[in-house]
């Protein structure tokens, strides 16, 4: 079931982010008055292969255009009568230019038209934020609440932090708010460091420069989280919990005679205890009470904690939330930006950082949370932006850099040249995605 849910949750992003994107193309091209001849999400044709398998799911067609929805489902196209794109080539534009068609229009009209779909990423991703911080406003952790120390994971082991310790500074400067421990100015910025506590010692951190790579090999994207106490929270009926006696509320004091005050001790109590009968020490409106549960084979009793650590919450107007999202928005950016940088500077692995749909519906998750959907969603329409904004062939990035060449020299490159592009840049995606998508989980899977 999990699957599935990731699985359709990737799909109406995914839908959602390419028809918006094409929409930017098509609305730019029809105030233009530039002929499109299709309007498809998905491919209709076994893309790059335009007369392969052509065939679509549903299709209708309104006054000159042809809408449709296609089989193949990667991405999506607009078809714009008289451009050099993965449908037309430049053998099949030899006639002169028509009135109609993309060829014949002005420069800057042509680059307003594939600036379309790369605009529209950008406001959507923009809208995206500025409603979640409106409707949901932020939840943030005091930097003091988590006086308890934290939990690191292998990623967080491996960079020197030990579980109990207390992060006090960042790059040598105290903090307000814990998610800035995972700021990506901090995490991917040059000799960052935090400052912890441990036992009666300063202790500095560094954040190592390859930091990228170890990330993306993670499952658990969280290094390190705040250690907090716990109490019962929901209670799974039928599991060892409810047939214990647990209750909403109890706080688990100790289990077989062991003293417990945090989860990850309970966690690692219940597994020592797996497959066995134990006896778990409760506190129930501040009495002491001792129930006997059988812990399952895997290490569970069957039931959500309760975290006691304090959350504050933020809330927003519109006039504050779209600044706010403006800035989530093209943080979005920022980071993708420093990201490049840090492969170009060789401190990070391209085939480490790059992620294909598995890894995208991971991030969404196993349950629907609109509010994961939608900022996961924000965020891809803003990396999809600037992905297409690479000044590769076949991308829009690509034509962009043709168009600007076009103005400045103020002569056009030839058809031929154009086609010759669109081929080699067609090829570099094909192979980028057949990384991502089949060999990179086939050596993960090896390995």
């Amino acid at each position: 079931m999990e699957i599935l849910v990731m699985a359709g949750q990737l799909l109406l992003g995914l839908s959602l982010l390419v028809g918006l994107h094409e929409f930017g193309h098509f609305a730019f091209a029809k105030l233009f008055k530039i002929r499109v001849d299709k309007f498809y999400i998905f491919f209709d044709f076994l893309f790059p292969l335009p007369a392969v398998m052509n065939f679509a799911l549903v299709k209708k067609k309104i006054g000159e255009t042809e809408y449709g929805i296609g089989w193949f489902p990667l991405g999506g196209y607009v078809q714009i009568h008289g451009m050099i794109d993965e449908t037309q080539d430049a053998d099949a534009l030899a006639g002169p230019p028509q009135p109609d068609e993309f060829r014949s229009k002005p420069a800057w009209q042509r680059l307003l038209v594939m600036l379309g779909g790369i605009i529209m990423n950008v406001i959507t991703g923009i809208v995206i934020f500025s409603a979640i911080t409106l409707y949901y406003g932020e939840n943030y952790l005091p930097a003091s609440e988590a006086r308890y120390g934290i939990l690191p994971n292998g990623l967080g082991r491996s960079m020197g932090f030990r579980t109990g310790d207390k992060i006090v500074k960042i790059n040598g400067r105290p903090f307000a708010e814990f998610d800035e421990v995972y700021k990506p100015d901090v995490l991917l910025g040059s000799h960052s460091y935090f400052t912890v506590e441990r036992g009666s010692q300063l202790v500095d951190v560094n954040v190592p420069a390859n930091f990228m790579d170890h990330f993306a090999q993670q499952k658990d994207s969280l290094f390190v989280r705040p250690r907090e106490p716990f109490t019962v929270g929901r209670v799974v009926a039928g599991n060892p919990a409810a047939e214990a006696g647990l209750k909403p509320g109890d706080r688990i004091v100790a289990i077989a005679g062991k003293p417990i005050q945090f989860f990850d001790e309970l966690q690692a109590a219940l597994v020592a205890n797996a497959g066995k009968k134990t006896t778990l020490a409760v506190e129930r409106d501040g009495q002491p009470l001792t129930l006997t549960a059988a812990v399952t084979a895997a290490g569970k009793l069957g039931f959500e904690p309760k975290p006691t650590m304090h959350f504050e919450q933020r809330q927003y107007t519109l006039a504050q939330a779209v600044p706010a999202g403006v800035s989530k928005a093209f943080g979005v950016i920022s980071l993708q930006g420093r990201a490049i940088a840090k492969i170009f500077r060789g401190e990070a692995k391209a085939s480490e950082s790059l992620g294909g749909p598995v890894e995208i519906a991971q991030q969404y998750g196993g349950q629907w949370d609109w509010q994961r959907f939608w900022g996961l969603t924000g965020g891809l329409s803003m990396v999809l932006a600037f992905m297409n904004l690479l000044p590769i062939p076949a991308l829009d990035g690509g034509h962009v850099v043709f168009l600007l060449y076009e103005m400045i020299a103020r002569r056009k490159p030839s058809d031929k040249f154009l086609g010759v592009a669109q081929q080699i840049g067609t090829v570099l995606i094909l192979m980028l995605m057949a990384y991502v998508i089949i060999l990179k989980p086939l050596l993960k899977a090896i390995h």
